[in-house]
């Protein structure tokens, strides 16, 4: 049984062939999954499909890159949503210095607004961070995030880095990019964080493992990441499968 805690099939690159992607998933072993909703509309998209589909879960926040765009009554929308018994954490939020649509200032008041209102509710958060480690690490500290915990998504920072999010009660997801030749931090990650702190997830449809890589990504694909964790820690693939599934389910509150 695999679990992918991140997928944006909410995205309108699955508006096709949704089933069909869904079909491709559970034939893989893919029997959970999380689909994050991160500004309005993927948010509503978001909370139609855990009612669809049994299996999926939503996790709903405000991506940092649209910080800007966040009124109060956002959160407040977000706070409500959040009653239902299968949204089961808070993000995507973070910090986001590649792009520049929301200055920074805006960006680390609305990811505060965030955590606070996470604790608040008490539900893990998902951490999107883009060339803005320290920063992440430092607000993270100041608002005691430890406090919910959560998980740094398609983490690509250091081994200290991850150690140091750990201490703070997050779990480090590895994506596609673990399985990338060249992706010399991703591995060593995978090698040295214990398995009781490592999730998996594909963040698709973007970031597709080798060999799809470059292509449209997808939650089946969350096996390739799984096999790639197995082999660097030198494991058995049941044995990551087993164990990220656990560390989901518990981080999620999903018997």
């Amino acid at each position: 049984m695999l679990f992918d805690t991140h997928v944006h099939l909410n995205a309108e690159q699955f508006s096709e062939d949704l089933l069909e992607v869904i079909q491709r998933a559970e034939a893989e072993g893919v029997e959970r999954m999380v689909v994050v909703g991160f500004d309005r509309p993927t948010i509503t998209r978001a909370m139609e499909l855990i009612e669809e589909y049994e299996f999926i879960y939503a996790s709903i926040g405000w991506h940092p890159v649209d910080a800007i765009d966040m009124i109060d009554e956002d959160l407040i929308w977000i706070e409500e949503l959040a009653k239902h018994p299968k949204v089961v954490a808070l993000g995507e939020m973070g910090l986001d210095y590649y792009w520049d649509k929301s200055p920074k200032d805006i960006q680390q008041e609305v990811f505060r607004k965030q955590i606070r209102l996470a604790k608040k509710i008490n539900l893990p958060i998902v951490i999107h961070n883009r060339d803005a480690t320290s920063d992440i690490v430092t607000i993270l500290k100041e608002e005691n995030a430890a406090e919910v915990g959560g998980i740094m998504h398609c983490f690509s920072g250091s081994v200290e880095i991850a150690k140091e999010c750990v201490e703070m009660n997050f779990y480090i997801s590895l994506g596609g990019p673990v399985t990338f030749k060249n992706a010399k931090k991703p591995k060593e990650v995978a090698e040295l964080i214990p398995l009781e702190k490592l999730l998996i997830e594909t963040d698709c449809p973007y970031l597709a493992p080798h060999p799809h890589r470059g292509k449209r990504n997808e939650p089946g694909y969350v096996k390739l990441v799984a096999q790639e964790i197995a082999q660097l820690k030198g494991i058995t693939f049941e044995e990551v499968a087993q164990a990220t599934t656990e560390n989901a389910n518990k981080l999620f509150g999903i018997n």
